[in-house]
């Protein structure tokens, strides 16, 4: 699947990325399994964060993890579509990524992938909303946090996605 995504400001001079296409379309259910198939091609790969200039790498476990975490089996209707999109923009979800918060690991079942703690950073994305005849209507802004394990061997590691909410108001003015 081709990836059309763009990083651009928002009218509050705030930077989403701009998502041009909804490749996990359905009118039901998410297919998970198509989503974790997807994300396997960004293993391997590192993004830099923009206003810290942290690397955040592209681990193994993030298909596992962003497809099957409580927080994605929870998830319902538009949320859940969203998640499920916005791993096409995982390069640039990053790349504008702000607001570093770090926490201490308190889990055993992380002491040795997550020895260093914890980084939660804000990011956003906006999905389009297609009229009936296929062209854009609008767009939807997303708000979502990133949750990045800090490896025993230092590096920094993308881990899932949560805490996505749709941005109320007006729709994604450009």
């Amino acid at each position: 699947m081709g990836r059309d995504i763009i990083i651009k400001k928002d009218i509050k001079g705030k930077r989403i990325a701009v998502i041009n296409n909804i490749h996990f379309a359905g009118k039901r259910m998410v297919d998970w399994d198509n989503v974790k198939e997807y994300l396997k091609a960004f293993v391997g790969e590192n993004h830099r964060v923009e206003d810290t200039d942290d690397i955040i790498y592209i681990g193994k476990d993030l298909p596992n993890e962003f497809t099957g975490s409580l927080y994605t089996y929870k998830l319902k209707g538009a949320v859940a579509k969203a998640k499920a999109n916005a791993a096409q923009g995982l390069p640039e979800i990053i790349r504008i990524a702000a607001h570093r918060h770090f926490r201490e690991n308190n889990s055993e079942k992380h002491y040795r992938n997550a020895a260093l703690g914890w980084y939660r950073y804000d990011s956003r994305f906006a999905l389009p909303v297609y009229r009936e005849d296929g062209g854009i209507e609008r767009y939807n802004a997303f708000h979502a946090s990133l949750i990045v394990r800090h490896d025993e061997n230092g590096k920094m590691y993308l881990y899932d996605m949560i805490d996505i909410k749709k941005e109320t108001g007006n729709p994604l003015e450009l």
